[in-house]
Order: C-alpha cells, then sequence, then structure tokens
C-alpha cells in the first residue's frame, strides 16, 4: 500500500499522511508513540517525494538515494554514527552512496537529516522507497486508493 511520508519544518522526525481536513492535514508521527496530530496551512509540509538532492549533474530523487543506502546497508539501519561524525567522516560515507553529490550545495546538517529519514524509515519496516514514493495523482487519499 502506498501511503505519503511528510517532513514538517520545526517539528522532528518525518510523518504519514493519515487524512485531510478542510484546513489541514492530520499526520501520524513515525516514531514509537504513532501520536496523531493536525499539520495545519501555515507549516511547511513537505512529501519526501518531492525531496531531491544536488550533484554535478542533475537533481536525484530521495527515493534513489534511499535505495542507494538501502541496499549498501543491506536493509539495516545505518552503519555509521551520524550524529557525532566529523564532516569528512559524512561526507565518505555519503559519496558511497552518491558519488557525484555537490559539495558546494549539500551540507552536512543535509546528509545527518537524510540518514536519521533512512533509520526512522526502516525502524517502521517501511524499506520499498521506490514504491513508496513514487508520484501519485489525485487530489485526495481515497482518489489514490481508487486507482490501485
Amino acid at each position: 500500500m502506498q501511503q505519503t511520508i511528510l517532513s514538517i519544518a520545526g517539528k522532528p522526525g518525518l510523518f504519514k499522511l493519515v487524512s485531510r481536513g478542510r484546513a489541514n492535514l492530520i499526520v501520524e508521527s513515525l516514531d514509537e508513540q504513532h501520536k496523531r496530530m493536525p499539520a495545519f496551512s501555515t507549516d511547511r509540509v513537505t512529501s519526501l517525494s518531492d525531496i531531491a538532492m544536488y550533484t554535478d549533474a542533475e537533481d536525484v530523487p530521495l527515493m534513489k538515494i534511499l535505495a542507494s543506502l538501502r541496499d549498501k546497508e543491506q536493509g539495516k539501519e545505518v552503519s555509521i554514527n551520524y550524529k557525532k561524525a566529523s564532516s569528512k567522516e559524512l561526507r565518505d560515507y555519503f559519496a558511497e552512496i552518491l558519488p557525484d553529490f555537490d559539495r558546494d550545495r549539500v551540507h552536512d546538517s543535509d546528509i545527518r537529516k537524510l540518514l536519521q529519514w533512512y533509520n526512522i524509515l526502516i525502524g517502521n519496516g517501511i524499506s520499498e522507497f521506490e514504491e513508496l514514493m513514487r508520484p501519485t495523482e489525485g487530489d485526495n487519499i481515497k482518489d489514490r486508493e481508487e486507482q490501485e
């Protein structure tokens, strides 16, 4: 089943879209608590399928990077301690996943966030990134379910 995984600026972690209200979205956190809460139009909400990373050639969708990371780590959490790793360690590790990433525009914090998101997704049993993050049609969750 396809899910919509979201990032909300100013809130840690990732969220799953549960429903849509009139002026908000109902999201559920992808952590141990699975707490539901509203996300309003004033929140900066971004779907992971809309995110890409800079490379020297063209931007690479996040789903492809996560799939490469999954293949490197064999479906387990990342082997590097990204919270304490130095800038050189982070960039060397990330170069194994995406060799031609733009070293000027991709910051250490971007790499840390990517690795954190990967661990959250793997911890929630989500590892089929290509399926999860493919572009969807329709304005409503029910529209998308009807397509499947």
